[in-house]
C-alpha cells in the first residue's frame, strides 16, 4: 500500500488528463448503475476531495439516500487507469456551492468548464445545481505501460 501523499498527486494527473469516468452507484435494490461524470479532484496535501457538477435527480437521490457511495473509475486509450472508491454527500449550503461552482469555471485545462453552458443552470444558486462531494476511501493507479509490458505496477492506497 501506498501512502495517500504519495498516490493522491498522481491519481489527480491521471484522472484530470482522462477527464471523464465511469461513476457507478449502486441502486435501492443493489444492482449496479454507472453514468459517465467528470470530477474535478483537490488535494491539500492531507485531503483529496472530488466534486462533481450535477443535479439531484430522484434516481441519483435515491441511489446515495440507500448507499452513499460511488466508484469512479478512468480509463484512457493507452491504458492507463485510475479508480476512487468515495463516500459522497450532496452539496446543500450556498458558500460550497458557489465554491464548486467556481473550481469548474476557473478550472485547470482541461477539466475546467464553464458550468452556465448547462442550459439549465445560469449561476451556482440555479435550480437542479446540486454538486457532489467526493471522499475517496480507496485509490488505484496503473499507468498503461505496467499492463501493455506484463509488470502490472500499479499504486494503491486505503483508508484505514
Amino acid at each position: 500500500m501506498t501512502n495517500l501523499a504519495d498516490i493522491a498527486p498522481k491519481f489527480i494527473e491521471m484522472a484530470h488528463q482522462i477527464i471523464w469516468c465511469t461513476a457507478a452507484t449502486v441502486d435501492t435494490k443493489g444492482r449496479p448503475r454507472s453514468r459517465v461524470l467528470h470530477p474535478i479532484w483537490e488535494w491539500d496535501g492531507e485531503t483529496l476531495t472530488g466534486w462533481i457538477a450535477t443535479g439531484r435527480t430522484p434516481l441519483k437521490a435515491a441511489h446515495l439516500d440507500a448507499n452513499p457511495f460511488v466508484s469512479c473509475n478512468y480509463w484512457s486509450p493507452n491504458q492507463d487507469t485510475c479508480v476512487a472508491e468515495c463516500h459522497a454527500a450532496w452539496v446543500t449550503d450556498a458558500e460550497t456551492k458557489h465554491r464548486v461552482w467556481d473550481l469548474f469555471a476557473n478550472g485547470p485545462e482541461p477539466v475546467g468548464y464553464d458550468p452556465a453552458s448547462i442550459p439549465i443552470w445560469e449561476n451556482a444558486d440555479s435550480p437542479g445545481f446540486d454538486p457532489l462531494k467526493l471522499e475517496p476511501w480507496y485509490l488505484r493507479v496503473m499507468p498503461g505501460e505496467s499492463l501493455m509490458n506484463g509488470t502490472y505496477a500499479s499504486e494503491s492506497w486505503k483508508r484505514s
